[in-house]
């Protein structure tokens, strides 16, 4: 897969690029709580910055589809640069509360979607070799889970040991480099998918769908990742709660490093399998596995098996996000890809955020290890979702050829839909005899 032209030219500014991802809301954490003395603020203004970082992703990665990936990021660029210059300036001068949320809408919302944008780039290379993009999809969740130990390591070291700000600075100056690296290698990135209104919101191009949100499997696909987001989000305030209630708070990015080396490893594992059962399945059978290992974790109260429970439930996470990027790959029309990626990644931030409040609530009212609660839930519920809707993670199977009109998505694979071993044991749901047809 690494051999594929082009693959290093975006790969390694697209690293550089994302590393701000994971940098913003805890460099946001770290200043406003300097300067204002307040957790409460501090953790309200990263909230906006989060929640709004969540929205707007959706809609960049639209735009991205539409007018190709350097045509939004390069705008992007510029007003993230500009809002997290206003913010910082605004934080020194001891500006009011309302003035930083302000400021911290624009900061979240035009921060560059590259990780999607790199998927996106993937999903185009490989279109002619299918099989590759498990492993594609492999790759970018370890890169990502990468970014999110690398990021707050930088943020906080810069934060304490240069300045409050220079977290924030750093995050600025990374999001202008490794962005217009990335926005100069046009080689690679996928066509622009122009499209008009035309009947039942069809494009011209053939896709049959307006926006990425209008796939049923789409929106399965998010409720799972807000799942996944609430055990990041629930992990990081609970570990740090509970780690400062043993009086070892230096054991909190051990343990969270645990968790995340968890992540990575099944996800290079899992990358590295050629797998026989269906995407639907490895999603229902990972989360379930990650509903299991959460599930405890309120009750423990040693550092060993929390350890240990961190690490099954990072295990469960890897293989969860790389097929969920798998089946929206195989869900959705190139027309609307990015868009569909940025839905997911927005998901998993918008579910960090509400479980990290959530879990700040709980520890507050109920104890340290209250905060636990909150990731065994919010998976339990996704998974039953996930299970109930599961027959809309099958991609449309290829019935007649259409002589006229706007036509459906088809998966880009020769021969039959039905995957080997697809669904073999009957969870189907009675749709099997349709999907082994081919085109």
């Amino acid at each position: 897969m690494l051999r594929t032209p082009g693959a290093w030219t975006f790969l390694v500014p697209g690293f550089l690029a994302r590393q701000p991802f994971a940098m913003l809301t805890l460099g946001i954490v770290l200043l406003v709580e300097d300067t204002t003395g307040s957790f409460g603020a501090a953790g309200t203004v990263s909230a906006t910055a989060g929640v709004a970082m969540a929205l707007c992703a959706p809609r960049a990665g639209r735009l991205a589809d539409r007018f190709g990936q350097r045509a939004v990021l390069l705008p992007g660029i510029a007003l993230h640069a500009a809002s997290v210059a206003l913010l910082v300036s605004l934080a020194l001068s001891g500006a009011p509360l309302w003035a930083l949320l302000v400021t911290a809408v624009p900061t979240g919302a035009s921060v560059p979607q590259v990780g999607p944008m790199v998927r996106a780039r993937w999903a185009h290379l490989l279109r002619d070799r299918p099989g590759m993009l498990p492993t594609a999809a492999a790759l970018e969740s370890v890169t990502d889970e990468l970014t999110f130990v690398l990021g707050p390591v930088l943020a906080t070291a810069l934060c304490t040991g240069v300045h409050p700000a220079a977290g924030l600075a750093a995050e600025g100056v990374l999001t202008v480099v490794g962005g217009l690296l990335f926005a100069a290698r046009r080689r690679t990135q996928p066509p622009a998918h122009r499209r008009t209104r035309g009947a039942a919101g069809a494009g011209t191009d053939g896709g049959p769908h307006a926006s990425a949100l209008s796939v049923p499997g789409v929106r399965v696909l998010i409720v799972a990742f807000l799942g996944v987001g609430a055990v990041f989000g629930g992990m990081q305030v609970s570990l740090a709660a509970y780690t400062e209630h043993i009086g070892q708070p230096g054991l909190n990015g051990v343990l969270y490093g645990i968790f995340a080396a968890g992540n990575m490893l099944a996800g290079l594992g899992y990358g590295a399998l050629t797998w026989r059962s269906s995407p639907r399945r490895r999603l229902l059978v990972s989360y379930g596995l990650l509903v299991l290992a959460t599930a405890p974790l309120w009750a423990v109260d040693a550092v060993v098996p929390l350890a240990v429970l961190g690490l099954l439930a990072g295990a469960g996470i890897g293989p969860s996000l790389i097929t969920g990027f798998t089946l929206v790959e195989r869900l959705t029309p190139p027309t609307v890809r990015t868009e569909a990626f940025t839905w997911l990644t927005g998901a998993v931030a918008l579910g960090q955020a509400g479980a990290a409040t959530a879990a700040g609530q709980l520890v507050d009212g109920f104890g340290t290890n209250a905060g636990f609660a909150v990731p065994p839930l919010a998976t339990a519920l996704a998974l039953v979702t996930v299970a109930v809707l599961r027959g809309r993670l099958v991609p449309a199977a290829p019935d007649a050829p259409a002589a006229k009109g706007p036509v459906s998505f088809r998966p880009s694979r020769p021969g039959p839909v039905r995957d080997p071993g697809q669904d073999s044991g009957g969870d189907s749901g009675g749709d099997s005899g349709r999907r082994t047809r081919s085109g």
